[in-house]
């Protein structure tokens, strides 16, 4: 996973995502540098628009996101639900007795 994040880290800064960097990224955080790896993922991206492709992720996940939030919201209006059932029962629970 580093090297992807690698990859995208040189993308962002607007450098070139090819092995000689990759391997400079990969090595500055300490870990040893995995020539496999390496070479993998240059030949998995060639030709790929990463710019292109962040933008494709990001619409896929911000609509699950949105209905996250709408669960959440229902979770505590049921939540708010239950919590006046228990009074009311409370309340009537005083009538008899």
């Amino acid at each position: 996973m580093e090297y992807i994040y690698a990859a995208l880290l040189l993308h962002k800064v607007g450098q070139p995502v090819n092995e000689e960097n990759l391997k400079k990224v990969i090595s500055a955080t300490g870990v040893q540098v995995d020539e496999s790896k390496v070479k993998t993922l240059i030949a998995s991206l060639q030709g790929v628009d990463i710019a292109a492709e962040l933008e494709n992720a990001s619409v896929a996940v911000a609509a699950p996101a949105a209905s996250a939030g709408a669960g959440e919201a229902k979770a505590e209006e049921k939540k708010e639900e239950k919590k006046d059932a228990g009074e009311s029962a409370a309340g009537l629970a005083s009538l008899f007795g």
